[in-house]
């Protein structure tokens, strides 16, 4: 039984009778579940439900329907005209929140909204927000201008974050002294009232510094999602005692590998090497393929400074020319750093697989390793592809990188077998100068030994996932559910008008059903337009207590063991491998994480939604930055998302803009849901995802890092026999449409257009770059 569905029957039980409470003892027996660890999964279930203040525990320490709090928890999503949506779950519609029902909860308000109505099959369901329950911001950013005409107030910040421009903040009297022009962070004295809908007070706490000095952009999207970024100076002082080499005492009670040849394989620019490989051949023919990766648990003590700053990160943020890391530099690029030539502690994944890619053997255990070489991506594709000098300045290891390959194909084709779903959508870095000015933007490759090393880290992870499963004990993975029904039944019907054959069951998806759809349509002008309508109806993946699986490279098992310098999971993983070698398999061994893990997994998992948003708002800010100067130009575009109000276009470069419907002036167009296209009434030209355009660019907002484009030839466009669907709100665009000005309506839903379901590439954090540019890609 699910965890969900078990919480589900749990609550639906208590409410139907609100007058009693019940032992948890009587709740597992009323359920009747199989298996010795009954009464584990509904105090678990139980415990997720009084967090969620669904149920009550009262003196004697029995459950109760907790009708106080009666209703559905979840995120306020507000929509700048006053209304608003909940978010609250994954596999459910969000809840729509007239103006009239919000309390004036702001953009992230934790909320309990009480249900209005369920909706039916043309209308999502409809709720009124009845306590705001947490407020996801208690500080703002702005640039301060000095001056008010409101008494006791010293000026005002325009609010640097995109969803509340609307907002007018008014700085109080009494704060820290700011000039006209510094960007600065105000705590929120005062939100806002129903007579002051728009307008919220506060008092200067910080000063960034001058909004057009170097880095000041950055440090606003930083500061916007509280980010931590200065580590305190008790977690400096612990980091810094820790040794700059591996002593005698810590080799105790480890196995010594640095006999083996193992080396690591990192972008040119990588300064901390968390990982390392070796593969060779063994004498039954099969492939020894050894994953070690750092031991940084070891420097890192649970519970210590340094543990608790790396669980507020959650994980290490990428932003284009800097990286704010999990640990201090000391620990990531220091002792934790897998540098070559030296002896350094790691945690070891030994595998063995069949020539085919089967798994037969696996072995985890603690050891001493030292890398034999420090290699590159690019290096190592330049020995696989034949090149002379590189296979020569390598020669010793040429024959093991070979070897590397031929496992590599094997595990990658395993994963095709079993559905895996796998796209090459490109992925860009924004080349900046030393003052932060976007110069360039680099597409980024994915070569033989980058997709090697991926299918090694996923190797491990899956093993060391499935070791705890089988074992039955409780761990942490890394889930990518499958997806909702409802979802794919619409992405079924989408692929069936476009020609393709589907037999699958939309209640029972499995991985090789979308990958077959996604191999009919490879070549094809419909490709990238199917693969992003494919992508849209998956779910995040996320971090859970329960094994269930990742859907999207077609695991039973996974979990995130590789990179513990970036990733707060990883460094879980490796304290749990660690304390059940320790203490064993045994119900006492079980019960020390068993509490704490749901509350990291949901922690983790938000901290993580936090970097990529920030990762993103910096990407989006630089690239604005880097168009800035190209107004008029034109451009090679693919359309990549249709919506009522128009058309988000991506260039070649994978800077993104809208064309808005005010700027389609060659008909009237309307928006087919069905169709997921915008079609001309009277000419019947369509637009579609995936269809190339020609478009030229004729706004840049760096503020809101938006940009405009116009079609260059519409006439160009493709003619349909579809019927333009009748929209009776009159949202049609063109001459006479009812829409905003270029660029004003819809900003806010390119974030929510970009935040849907993504890659399910998830195996490791690629390394920070260190030559004025520093990302991180969506990962599994």
């Amino acid at each position: 039984m699910e965890e969900n569905n078990l919480q589900d029957q749990l609550y639906g039980f208590l409410k139907a009778n609100p007058s009693q409470a019940f032992p948890a003892q009587t709740l597992v027996d009323g359920l009747h579940l199989p298996g010795d660890n009954a009464f584990t999964k509904v105090v678990q279930a139980l415990a997720a439900l009084e967090r969620d203040e669904k149920i009550k525990v009262n003196d004697d320490g029995a459950f109760q329907y907790n009708a106080e709090k009666e209703g559905v928890i979840g995120e306020f999503r507000a929509n700048e005209r006053g209304f608003g949506f909940i978010r609250y779950d994954d596999n459910a519609d969000d809840i729509f929140v007239n103006p009239d029902n919000t309390m004036l909860a702001l953009q992230g308000d934790q909320v309990r909204v009480k249900l209005l109505n369920k909706g039916d099959g043309n209308r999502g369901p409809e709720g009124q927000v009845v306590e705001i329950m947490h407020r996801s911001r208690e500080r703002m950013v702005g640039e301060f201008k000095l001056g008010s005409e409101y008494a006791g107030y010293i000026g005002r910040i325009t609010l640097t974050d995109k969803k509340f421009a609307t907002y007018e903040f008014l700085i109080k009297e009494g704060g820290m002294a700011a000039s006209d022009g510094e960007v600065v962070v105000a705590t929120i004295d005062a939100y806002t009232t129903i007579d002051a809908p728009k307008q919220m007070t506060g008092t200067v706490v910080q000063k960034i510094g001058y909004k057009d000095a170097p880095g000041v952009d950055i440090m606003q999207i930083v500061y916007n999602h509280d980010v931590p970024h200065v580590f305190p100076d008790d977690v400096m002082e612990q980091a810094e005692a820790i040794p700059d080499h591996v002593l005698d005492e810590e080799r105790e009670d480890r196995e010594d590998i640095t006999d083996q040849p193992l080396v690591t394989i990192d972008s040119i620019e990588s300064k901390d090497l968390d990982d390392a490989v070796t593969v060779w051949r063994m004498d039954n023919g099969n492939f020894h393929l050894g994953v070690h990766i750092a031991d940084v648990s070891h420097y890192v003590p649970e519970g210590s400074p340094l543990d608790k700053e790396a669980y507020k990160r959650g994980t290490s943020v990428y932003l284009t020319d800097r990286v704010i890391p999990m640990l201090p530099r000391n620990i990531s690029n220091g002792i934790a750093s897998l540098n070559e030539g030296v002896d350094r502690l790691a945690m070891s994944a030994e595998m063995e697989f069949t020539p085919d890619g089967t798994l037969v053997n696996h072995r985890l255990h603690k050891s001493v390793m030292r890398s034999h070489a420090r290699m590159t991506y690019i290096g190592v594709n330049d020995i696989l592809a034949g090149d002379k000098e590189a296979r020569e300045n390598y020669r010793e290891l040429v024959p093991m990188f070979e070897d590397m390959q031929q496992l590599h194909n094997a595990l990658a084709e395993k994963r095709k077998q079993r559905g895996a779903i796998e796209f090459d959508a490109p992925e860009a870095k924004v080349i900046v100068d030393p003052q932060g000015k976007p110069v360039d933007i680099e597409l980024r490759e994915r070569g033989t030994s980058e997709r090697m090393i991926e299918s090694f880290m996923l190797a491990a992870n899956e093993t060391v996932a499935m070791h705890y499963d089988l074992a039955k004990v409780p761990f942490l993975y890394r889930i990518h559910e499958a997806p909702d029904s409802e979802r794919v039944e619409k992405f079924f019907d989408f692929v069936k008008a476009l020609g393709c054959p589907v037999k699958a069951d939309p209640n029972h998806v499995k991985p090789a059903d979308l990958q077959n759809i996604h191999q009919y349509f490879v070549g094809k002008p419909e490709e990238q337009m199917v693969s992003t309508m494919m992508l849209r109806s998956m779910q995040q993946a996320k971090y859970s207590d329960q094994p269930l699986g990742h859907f999207g490279i077609g695991a039973d098992y996974y979990t995130h063991f590789t990179s513990p310098i970036r990733r707060y999971p990883d460094l879980t993983v490796h304290r749990l491998i660690k304390w059940y070698e320790q203490a064993g398999f045994g119900s006492d061994a079980q019960t020390k994480y068993r509490e704490q893990l749901p509350v990291i997994a949901e922690d983790t998992s938000v901290r993580e939604r936090r970097a990529v948003d920030t990762e993103r708002d910096t990407d989006a800010m630089k690239k604005a930055q880097y168009m800035e100067d190209k107004v008029g130009q034109e451009f090679d575009a693919v359309v990549n998302g249709v919506l009522k109000f128009g058309m988000f276009v991506s260039l070649e470069n994978t800077v993104e803009g809208l064309i808005h419907t005010s700027n389609l002036t060659d008909d009237y167009y309307a928006y087919d849901e069905s169709h997921m296209a915008l079609i001309g009434r009277r000419f019947h030209h369509i637009y579609q995802i995936g269809q190339p355009v020609r478009v030229k660019l004729i706004r840049v907002d760096t503020e809101q890092s938006a940009l405009d484009f116009i079609l260059v030839d519409p006439d160009a466009a493709p003619i349909t026999d579809i019927k333009a669907a009748d929209d009776r709100r009159g949202s049609f665009g063109g001459k006479g449409g009812n829409h905003k000005k270029p660029g004003q309506q819809g900003r806010g839903r390119q974030g929510d257009k970009n935040k849907q379901a993504g890659k399910p590439k998830d195996h490791r954090a690629p390394k920070p770059r260190q030559n004025g540019s520093a990302q991180k890609g969506q990962h599994k």
